[in-house]
């Protein structure tokens, strides 16, 4: 965790293909790079402009997918000025891949609420997850 960087994250092009009676979306397959074990997969709903910000896994590699909507993603180091924001949904649908280290945050951007799944490295623990409020780092949601 103490040598991470914003370029250690990872933003992965997926495929859709599409089928007969619907689109087949893929996600993470264990034969990837990226693949860091699996703990858990769950999905979050990321409402139009509210921002659900800040975590930071101290274990934990993220693998956020959104099939659902659109939604900015904002990632921090702390102790550095910059942020790396990432849009990813069905108008651009990718994987990005978050080692632990990292500060998040995320916001919908579209109307209707964005479905958000994370496959997790890890079980989610309250061990390993720090917390800060939307305040607390200085990026500009508006």
């Amino acid at each position: 965790m103490d040598n991470v960087t914003l370029q250690n994250i990872m933003v992965t092009p997926l495929t859709r293909i599409s089928t007969p009676g619907g689109e087949v979306m893929h996600a993470l397959k264990k034969t990837e790079q990226v693949f860091a074990g699996f703990g858990e997969a769950y999905f979050t709903w990321a409402d139009h402009d509210y921002p659900k910000a800040w975590k930071r896994h101290t274990k934990m590699t993220l693998n956020l997918i959104v099939p659902s909507g659109e939604v900015r993603f904002v990632f921090h180091i702390a102790g550095q000025k910059e942020f790396r924001v990432e849009d990813i949904g069905v108008k651009h649908y990718a994987r990005i891949t978050v080692p632990p280290g990292v500060w998040f945050g995320f916001k919908g951007l579209a109307t209707q609420p964005s479905l958000v799944l994370n496959i997790a490295s890890i079980p989610h623990s309250p061990d390993e997850v720090e917390r800060l409020p939307v305040a607390d780092l200085p990026y500009d949601w508006s």
